[in-house]
């Protein structure tokens, strides 16, 4: 007998992650797999985030952490939301958690009661819409297509509010498509959501600084909006983190209050050394990663270049992160090496195993004709897979 949860059993498996996993796999069985379906940088830790992390061991720092986080750790915070997005925040908006992707748990948690609408603009991050049902939440998805950059218009949102609509969440820049949204067309969705003044934003800002337009803008930013706004963040992706499991909000009080009380019932504080080593990165200036930026600012002209050379591929150019998400529909009903394209999933597949190219399907992130293509891979990687995918397609 199934004893297991209804909850449980109605989730989906990250596809990002079960994509790593099935390329694990092939891995171990001997074949020459290019995995270009995780959201990882491929750089080390920079070294000065290294060391602060070594001095915290041999300064014994082992004990149990604050739930929300170490208080110079929440200073470091407070100085890089004044410096890099213009929010003021106190002590005691600013939640601490293992990774952001806790963060983004503890907020629906405290928020969502069964039947909240969600508005999710479609492409949304993997996670998003099976956190929201986890928690009781409806997503509801909006749509947009590579001819507006993958951007929901205000036109849009205002077309999806409905009497239960609780909340917003968005990425900028987005995972997958890069889009980043500019301050004009964040105005506008503002400008909307005055008129629903019951409906609180999640801006999730974990790819800032992998920024190619030059700028950044939060949402938080506008002061009609600042007391309906989380502001989620962390240190993974710029500072090359992931493993280390850091992310932090910027809330109103009482949403912080509520996500400290949640996450001191089920993990409490995050990891001590890994809290010690963010204090040192988000103390540094924003030069010291630019390194990595340049870097993907290259790999994402090298992608696009070696994508425009392949019939049926059609992809725009992403403003930040380091992921294309071109729309590959053209494809579908077509046989390749007796196999049928019907949708995103199956060109994933087919390209994991006719090319030994792991991407990861469109369908994961709401919309079913594009894949998502990191290019967090070395710029020889980047030529190979996309040889490969060249290759298996023609």
């Amino acid at each position: 007998m199934n004893q297991l949860s209804d909850r449980i059993n109605n989730l989906s498996t990250s596809a990002t992650l079960a994509m790593a996993a099935k390329a694990r796999e092939l891995r171990a069985e001997g074949k020459d797999i290019i995995g270009l379906s995780l959201g990882e940088p491929d750089f080390d830790t920079p070294e000065f985030v290294k060391e602060a992390a070594i001095k915290a061991i041999n300064d014994n720092y082992n004990s149990y952490t604050p739930v929300d986080g170490y208080g110079d750790l929440k200073n470091a915070i407070i100085t890089k939301f004044k410096r890099d997005n213009n929010l003021e925040y106190t002590a005691s908006q600013i939640v601490v958690s293992t990774g952001a992707k806790q963060a983004l748990y503890n907020i629906a948690s405290v928020m969502l009661n069964d039947g909240d609408e969600v508005i999710l603009p479609c492409p949304y991050w993997v996670s998003y819409s099976d956190i929201v049902k986890l928690n009781g939440g409806i997503p509801v998805e909006v749509k947009t297509d590579i001819s507006n950059d993958f951007k929901m218009t205000a036109e849009q949102l205002e077309a999806a509010i409905t009497p239960k609509t609780k909340m917003l969440w968005y990425s900028s820049p987005c995972n997958p498509s890069g889009s980043v949204y500019s301050k004009e067309e964040l105005r506008a969705i503002a400008d909307v959501l005055k008129k629903h003044p019951n409906i609180y934003i999640v801006s999730d800002e974990i790819y800032e600084h992998i920024n190619f337009i030059g700028g950044h803008f939060s949402i938080a930013e506008f002061e009609d909006m600042y007391d309906r706004t989380i502001t989620v963040n962390g240190v993974s992706k710029a500072f090359a983190m992931t493993g280390w499991r850091i992310g932090y909000i910027g809330a109103p009080d009482w949403i912080a209050r509520a996500c400290n009380k949640i996450q001191g019932q089920v993990t409490s504080g995050a990891n001590c050394i890994a809290q010690r080593a963010v204090i040192a990165a988000l103390e540094a200036p924003a030069s010291s990663i630019q390194y990595m930026v340049d870097e993907f600012k290259e790999r994402r002209k090298l992608i696009l270049g070696l994508l425009g050379e392949i019939d049926g591929i059609k992809a725009n150019e992403p403003e930040g992160a380091f992921y294309v998400f071109p729309n590959v529909s053209e494809y579908f009903g077509k046989t390749l090496k007796d196999k049928t394209i019907n949708n995103a999933s199956d060109m994933a597949l087919y390209l994991l195993e006719e090319a030994n190219v792991a991407t990861v399907t469109g369908e994961a992130f709401g919309n079913p004709d594009c894949i998502r293509i990191s290019y967090a891979a070395s710029q020889e990687e980047i030529k190979e897979a996309i040889s490969r995918i060249k290759v298996a397609l023609s």
